[in-house]
């Protein structure tokens, strides 16, 4: 299945949701970063959230978020915007742990929940906005509900899966966000709920075929697609960047990296790509300043 993300409506307007389908998105962050199986799917949950919190965003708008949860993890990092771009590391991305009490990779082991989820909105106005919340399970979709219940204010159900396959190849990857608007009736409420606990987990769903359109459907009654958008993912960095970045150190920092090491590696955290500045290219950077 492609990897894309829905936005749709059910009953009638009073509840909005997201559902996207990550696989080959968090494949490629796994195949970038050798993760292990773990951190794969610290990683991949987290990146499916930001690319549904991104849809939520508008033009050139985009957001960053941060889990910090103490854990042997250390930092998920990952930053999306309203164009279904995203990307995303781990502090440590050979974390591996045993598998939990139920059989499951360990994410909340990984995570820890000592710490915080960090959520940072350029919305394009002088400061940007800041939510911030305790990290309550490190399972991380309890984690994004409770931050969209307590810092937006806006009842949730968000589900996150990773299922990897005994090679570490992305069997699936994907989620949903559904997200309670004023005006649904008590009756309504327990409607969604019991079909919330009757649902599968995602990443099954997923791995039998299903459609994002599908899945929603198992969750909410007459569901209305407004957009289905690609998503993809995408880097900012390019040896242009790097080279600003080398500027920035000045001269005699220059001078000192030349003699010491002759010359300058670069790794971009986010895509593990390398940019070499060889001697001669460094020469030609000082001569600049």
């Amino acid at each position: 299945m492609r990897d894309y993300l829905i936005r749709a409506t059910a009953m009638e307007g009073k509840v909005r949701a997201f559902a996207v389908c990550s696989t080959a998105i968090v494949e490629e962050l796994s195949r970038r970063h050798q993760t292990t199986p773990t951190a794969t799917a610290a990683l991949g949950r987290t990146v499916s959230a930001g690319l549904m919190m991104g849809a939520m965003l508008k033009g050139e708008e985009k957001l960053t978020l941060m889990v910090k949860g103490g854990g042997p993890i250390g930092q998920i990092v990952v930053d999306a915007n309203a164009k279904g771009e995203v990307r995303g590391y781990v502090d440590n991305p050979d974390v591996d742990l045993p598998l939990n009490a139920i059989g499951k990779l360990d994410v909340a082991g990984a995570v820890g929940t000592d710490g915080f989820l960090n959520i940072i909105k350029d919305l394009g106005l002088k400061e940007p906005y800041r939510g911030s919340i305790p990290i309550i399970s490190g399972e991380l979709a309890e984690d994004f509900t409770y931050y969209f219940a307590k810092s937006e204010q806006t009842p949730s159900a968000v589900a996150l899966g990773v299922l990897v396959d005994v090679d570490y190849s992305i069997k699936a990857a994907g989620g949903f966000v559904i997200q309670l608007l004023p005006g649904l009736k008590d009756d309504e409420i327990t409607q969604i709920e019991t079909m919330l606990s009757q649902v599968e987990p995602v990443t099954t769903l997923l791995d039998q075929g299903l459609t994002m359109e599908q899945i929603l459907g198992r969750v909410l009654p007459d569901v209305e697609v407004l957009e289905d958008m690609e998503v993809h993912f995408r880097c900012k960095c390019s040896k242009e960047r790097v080279e600003q970045t080398l500027i920035s150190l000045g001269r005699s920092e220059l001078e000192q990296l030349l003699d010491e090491d002759g010359q300058a590696e670069i790794v971009c955290h986010f895509c593990n790509e390398k940019y070499l500045f060889e001697a001669e290219d460094l020469k030609a950077i000082i001569n600049q300043l």
